[in-house]
């Protein structure tokens, strides 16, 4: 496996790389989440390279971008053993030059649920990306189901701009128990982790409602919050049930793919899930 540090190298790289060439962007602390991705690029593409690069951008001043956990050795062990090509490992200086005075922001679907809880957040994933997009020229990217609403950005991005990248959604892969895997699952006490299974109990209740005709978004939006506000520890954000295009909340029935999602924090970790609905 070939690592990268810095653009001419990966410049240099790319001009002779066999297509299709499917692309896996990372923060790092990788877990069977991400390596699923690049195992379904490995099954697509000719070619597989994926990036390593924690991104300032994207954190906001009082989260957790200089604990957020950083292990390059064993990130590039997984990465090898999915079969990954090529890993770019950037500096902060080769993302961002000094002087670099440009951002990429996608109104609309940015607005509400993550975003109007962290401002700022998706102008750092949309800019990141687009270098990132920019340097690697993909044929195919691949991204987690369980950051819905990156996802979503991500596609009018990429459909905005023309792009000529498809964006494979993969499925969001849980522990045993149903916790959706996260790099910041590691924050967790055992109190803690106990009580966060709450989100994926309440996603499944709701989807099982869903599946035996409950339809009403309110009602299925209040069988979620119900099951997170039954555990003490549980600080929600936002619980929500809304278009799962436009993300835009539904106060009725439920007749097109619907997005339900929350964030709870449980002492300084925040934890994001969703499920989708489709009649």
């Amino acid at each position: 496996m070939l690592i990268l540090r810095d653009v001419p190298a990966l410049r240099a790289w790319r001009a002779a790389a066999s297509s299709p060439v499917g692309f896996v962007p990372t923060m790092g602390a990788l877990h069977a989440g991400h390596v699923s991705l690049a195992e379904a690029a490995r099954v697509d593409c000719a070619t597989v390279i994926a990036s390593l690069f924690v991104n300032p951008r994207q954190f906001g001043p009082n989260e957790d971008f200089e604990r957020y956990p950083r292990d390059e050795a064993g990130d590039l062990a997984k990465l090898e053993a999915a079969g990954v090509d090529v890993v770019f490992v950037p500096t902060l200086e080769v993302m961002y030059p000094e002087g670099h005075a440009t951002t990429v922001h996608v109104d609309g679907v940015t607005d509400r649920l993550e975003g109007a809880h962290r401002p700022g957040h998706f102008d750092g994933v949309t800019t990141i990306v687009t270098k990132l997009f920019n340097l690697v020229h993909p044929d195919r990217a691949y991204f987690g189901q369980k950051d819905a609403q990156q996802l979503a950005t991500i596609r009018k991005m990429v459909l905005d701009l023309d792009m000529p990248i498809a964006v494979v959604a993969c499925p969001t892969i849980r522990d045993a128990d149903g916790l959706a895997l996260s790099s910041r699952n590691v924050y967790l006490s055992e109190d803690e982790r106990r009580q966060a299974l709450s989100l994926s109990r309440g996603l499944t209740r709701a989807r099982e409602a869903f599946e035996d005709g409950l339809t009403d978004a309110p009602t299925l939006r209040d069988l979620i919050r119900q099951t997170v506000e039954a555990q003490p520890l549980a600080n929600i954000d936002y619980v929500s049930v809304a278009d799962a295009a436009t993300l835009e909340e539904l106060e009725g029935p439920i007749e097109a793919p619907a997005l339900c999602s929350l964030a709870v924090r449980f002492g300084g970790t925040r934890l994001i899930d969703n499920v989708v609905l489709t009649p």
